[in-house]
């Protein structure tokens, strides 16, 4: 299935508009205020294109376009939807927040337990978790270049207050995100000999190397990373001493949420004393990095650096001290995993699916999509070439087979649960406030596009570049067949028993993970198209050699013609005239279309030139 950004993404809009806005208010319904990260992803669904995709805007009411009002009717007119936003918006602030204004971040009722007869407490659901600190940075991003470009002197009397209210509580939002963040991130540091080690060193050296060889090649990759995170990566986080010893292997990422004991994130004020960034929570969470977590937490961070950001002038001082300690995790963090999934040059250690984690007996492709995440985050910036581009495309096309994404499900077939009910994250150290608690994550799909799409966008490949998007492509119709018939949350995710028959019959609200995800996925998408096509040296000289004879021909025919200025003739020349000029300007970037015009330049001017023999009584050489 073909991938339509706009048309797609336009469809999604409908479907939201029509399950979320009653009479141009925002409806919460039921689910409304039980968890940050669900109605974070549910604004998120509309905030994220509307502020990244530019024909989607809808922060200047005379420049809204007209199918994207027509999809947003139900939230009033052109100028009624704005105001309907920042309601929504405000709500958001105010449901997620303390009554002093602190910002909260409960997972709420995304957090389930093992026990069926357990009750999760109240402290619980209140606990701070990863994703929602990340889609909290990005809301709040979107928040603020929203109101940045929607203010102005046309708006409303009575919407300027409810502005102001909004910036000052989505700053507040942010600031209190960027610093869990934070105290989120961690180094796990551990003994070769460990059970934690031995299971590292068997990953990286696939039963091939001793654990002695991997260790060997461990200190050798990571010995600058290791002084890197250990002499600049203090904010907010103890790294351990342990990790001074050469002969000591570690980890690093994101917790599931603000780790224990983590230390509070501070400011030096002008006379020295050091103050504390806000009301910061207790850490529960064990030092262990999750996999998800830091990918998810990657996604939100990388957010902070967008050209959008950074030239809006989104973030105060104070956020912009906050933002370089966080782009230096994310620049370690997606160093070292990328150098561990690729440890080996003759077979990566990412290459043997499933993935296996070293804190947990886990082992899961979603485990191993997690880890390409990461390497697809490094590729592109690091320019790699089409060798890693395209082991790296094997491995997602792999992960969509096992996935049975492009494969069919078999008997009793284990990769279900990829789908639903979804890979199950126990939450190590939840447990000191009540049961244990588990986070249940089922975007495989969506995931897998996301990064698909992503890997095409940076390819510089044409051919790697046509398997990802056939890829991508089935994927998308996989996911897009997963949409909800009918009842609750009509044309919205998920529902996985539309492609798999023997998975559990969906129950309850529309998931706003997965529709936020495919938002995601139509604004990568968008990206995709807005570049520019990958370069072919073979196209381009043989776009530039009929260029250069098309150019030849048009300057005999001038030579060979008497023109009268308002003939037929000298409008033809002058029509070719401009499309060799507008071939002259392609043939850089666009090399096929500048053929196709030296294409059709040749055949006017052959049709020209046999007119004029024709007419002459000879055959023209």
């Amino acid at each position: 299935m073909e991938i339509k950004p706009r048309a797609h993404l336009l469809q999604i809009w409908e479907a939201i508009a029509r399950h979320s806005f009653d009479g141009g208010r925002f409806a919460w319904g039921d689910s409304g205020g039980r968890s940050s990260v669900a109605d974070a992803e549910r604004l998120l669904s509309l905030m994220y294109p509307a502020t990244e995709i530019p024909e989607f805007r809808l922060d200047e009411p005379d420049t809204t376009q007209k199918d994207v009002q027509r999809a947003l009717r139900l939230a009033g007119g052109r100028t009624e939807i704005p105001a309907a936003l920042i309601a929504a918006l405000r709500e958001f602030m105010h449901n997620h927040a303390e009554e002093d204004g602190t910002p909260t971040f409960g997972g709420g009722h995304y957090f389930s337990t093992p026990d069926p007869d357990a009750e999760i407490t109240a402290q619980q659901r209140d606990l701070g978790v990863v994703d929602s600190y990340s889609m909290s940075v990005t809301l709040c991003l979107a928040t603020l270049g929203f109101l940045d470009k929607f203010t102005g002197p046309t708006v409303r009397s009575d919407l300027r207050e409810a502005v102001k209210d909004l910036r000052e509580a989505t700053s507040r939002r942010l600031t209190a995100a960027m610093v869990g963040l934070l105290r989120s991130f961690t180094v796990s540091v551990f003994d070769a000999d460990t059970t934690q080690g031995r299971r590292l060193s068997r990953t990286l050296g696939r039963r091939r190397l001793s654990e002695r060889a991997v260790l060997r090649q461990f200190q050798e990759r990571f010995e600058t990373l290791r002084a890197t995170i250990g002499n600049r990566i203090t904010l907010g986080v103890d790294v351990e001493d342990g990790l001074k010893d050469p002969g000591m292997m570690f980890e690093c990422g994101w917790a599931w949420g603000v780790v224990k004991d983590a230390p509070p994130v501070t400011r030096t004020d002008k006379d020295g004393t050091e103050q504390h960034i806000g009301r910061q929570s207790v850490g529960v969470a064990d030092p262990i990095p999750y996999l998800y977590f830091t990918v998810v937490a990657l996604d939100g961070i990388q957010d902070l650096s967008s050209d959008r950001t950074l030239t809006l002038g989104l973030l105060d001082q104070e956020q912009q001290t906050l933002a370089e300690a966080l782009r230096l995790r994310w620049t370690v963090t997606r160093e070292y995993w990328s150098a561990l999934a690729r440890f080996s040059a003759d077979r990566w250690p990412l290459e043997d699916i499933p993935w296996r984690v070293t804190h947990q007996k886990l082992e899961s492709e979603y485990f191993s999509l997690s880890v390409a995440s990461l390497v697809v985050h490094d590729l592109v910036r690091s320019r790699a070439g089409d060798e890693d581009f395209a082991r790296t495309a094997e491995v997602l096309a792999r992960l969509a087979e096992r996935g049975r994404i492009t494969s069919p499900l078999t008997r009793d077939d284990s990769a279900l649960e990829l789908h639903s009910p979804g890979v199950v994250l126990p939450l190590q150290g939840s447990e000191q406030l009540g049961p244990p608690l588990e986070w249940t994550v089922t975007d495989f799909s969506a995931h897998l596009l996301k990064r698909t799409v992503q890997l095409a966008t940076y390819s510089r490949s044409a051919a790697i570049q046509d398997e990802l998007l056939a890829l991508a492509e089935e994927t998308f119709d996989h996911l897009w067949q997963r949409r909800i018939a009918d009842g609750e949350g009509t044309d919205l995710w998920d529902d996985a028993q539309a492609v798999f028959p023997t998975a559990p019959k969906r129950e309850g609200s529309p998931s706003w993970s997965m529709t936020e995800r495919l938002t995601e996925c139509m604004v990568a998408a968008y990206n995709f198209y807005d570049r520019k096509p990958v370069g072919s040296p073979e196209l381009g000289s043989f776009a530039t050699a009929l260029l250069s004879e098309a150019t030849h021909r048009f300057g005999r025919e001038q030579m060979r013609s008497a023109v009268v200025s308002d003939s037929d003739h000298a409008k033809s020349l002058r029509t070719i005239e401009i499309r060799l000029r507008r071939a002259r300007e392609l043939v850089g970037d666009q090399p096929g279309t500048a053929g196709a015009l030296a294409l059709s330049v040749l055949g006017e001017l052959d049709t020209l030139a046999q007119a004029r023999s024709a007419a002459a009584g000879e055959v023209w050489r």
